[in-house]
């Protein structure tokens, strides 16, 4: 009895950093860790019950003064360790892209100008070698948006781990991507543009006619019960007017933020979602009244303008927190799949320029899952929820001492470094040349 008790209530950290997964259908006791629930609110010395990929309960070491072992398959010990509910990367191309300079390696664009029935739920690959890379720093889920002209697609949203696109899948077709046209920069002297200012105006108003045109037609078939030819394109819109399905909205600067809101409130889109918003912090009145969340571009990036504060994109979370507007961070740019994993050091910058880490965390995990619609299953670690996790020895927002160890998906129990071909290499020449493996 003594050595089954032994076994239950210390799990060696250890052991758990191959590729072996824990069943989902197993019951796990986490004790004594520091709970960071994803919703503002901490919990020192807590206790997660899991069973069955399910979050039982949460709650502080003194609710569970009679711990009975037999209950549990296995009781892990976390003192001194940090436990956070699983990093949300929205609007990547993780499990779309492999290497950006190699072209078949790509499965995010489709030709064409118009394509919302292009779906990125099908095009999810769970083998790719990016994926492993990101649990090891705690992010646990992505939104796989297909990138494009004017309407891309459809993005779902997966769980990092799965067998094949059905195993990972969370939420499918959640949503349609469209890029908002671009007003016209005047500023560029008209040697230096593509065409003189007044024709790339005229562009541009073609170019919101035609987008316009789209939603109308669009619009219209939704209204019809039976239409007698089945349009693609437009049947993947339905979900778009009903409501069950968000558009999110690709604008970065003043004007275009001012004119896609307008479009939300022209078309009646009863759920939207601003992507990038540079100029956020220019407009933090209309879009607090207008409803509409934001899921704000990379933290680490330039000023959109030179006279800008240079801080700005680190203040930006802030300022939108203060304004009492829902955000959420998000990594679109240069290599944005590989470098989701860096997700958690974004929210720990703003959280350094405004954000409490608090409010930085619940930037990456439970305002993330609030706007993908995910929020009932995933983002905070709460009773009912999924339990997809993870357990760090530090804090997990700093990359001085961000050191995941375990991983729970849906209650599938890995090790953080579980697949990962980055630390097999590392750990394969600090052997080769006798240098001390850093776990």
């Amino acid at each position: 009895m003594t050595n089954k008790l032994a076994l239950l209530k210390v799990v060696a950290f250890g052991l758990l950093f191959g590729t072996a997964v824990m069943g989902q259908n197993k019951s796990v006791l986490l004790m004594n860790g520091t709970a960071h629930l994803g919703n503002g609110k901490v919990i020192e010395n807590s206790v997660i019950e899991i069973k069955d990929g399910k979050i039982v309960s949460v709650a502080g070491v003194k609710a569970f003064a009679k711990i009975n072992p037999e209950d549990y398959d296995t009781i892990i010990q976390l003192a001194g360790k940090q436990v956070y509910p699983g990093i949300i990367a929205p609007n990547s191309t993780v499990g779309l892209i492999e290497m950006e300079a190699v072209r078949a390696t790509s499965d995010f664009a489709e030709v064409g100008l118009m394509n919302p029935n292009v779906r990125s739920e099908t095009s999810y690959n769970t083998e790719s070698v990016i994926i492993p890379t990101l649990r090891t720093n705690g992010v646990l889920i992505v939104q796989a948006c297909p990138r494009g002209e004017r309407i891309p697609g459809t993005s779902s949203v997966f769980n990092l781990y799965g067998w094949n696109w059905e195993d990972a899948l969370l939420k499918g077709d959640d949503g349609v991507e469209l890029n908002f046209p671009r007003w016209p920069v005047e500023q560029l002297p008209v040697s230096e543009a593509p065409a003189p200012v007044i024709d790339r105006r005229q562009l541009y108003e073609k170019q919101v006619q035609e987008l316009r045109k789209f939603f109308k037609d669009a619009r219209a078939y939704a209204e019809v019960d039976h239409p007698e030819e089945k349009n693609l394109r437009f049947e993947a819109m339905k979900g778009v007017f009903s409501g069950s399905e968000r558009l999110y909205i690709h604008a970065d600067y003043a004007k275009d933020i001012v004119a896609a809101l307008g479009f939300v409130k022209e078309f009646q889109i009863k759920s939207a979602v601003l992507v990038g918003a540079k100029d956020a912090w220019l407009l933090t009145g209309m879009i607090k009244e207008s409803g509409v969340p934001v899921m704000l571009g990379r933290v680490h990036d330039l000023p959109a303008r030179e006279d800008d504060d240079k801080e700005i994109p680190y203040k930006l979370p802030g300022i939108l927190q203060k304004a009492g507007i829902l955000f959420c961070l998000q990594n679109q740019g240069d290599m944005e799949a590989m470098n989701a994993r860096n997700l958690p050091f974004q929210a720990g910058t703003a959280a350094a320029y405004g954000l409490t880490k608090e409010e930085a965390l619940m930037a990456i995990t439970g305002n993330s899952a609030k706007i993908l619609g995910i929020a009932d299953r995933v983002g905070t670690l709460e009773t009912g929820k999924d339990a997809t996790l993870f357990i760090s020895a530090g804090d997990a927002l700093d990359m001085r001492t961000n050191k995941p160890e375990l991983v729970f998906i849906q209650g599938r129990m890995m090790g953080a470094n579980a697949d990962n071909v980055q630390r097999v290499l590392y750990e394969k020449y600090c052997r080769k040349y006798n240098i001390a493996i850093s776990q």
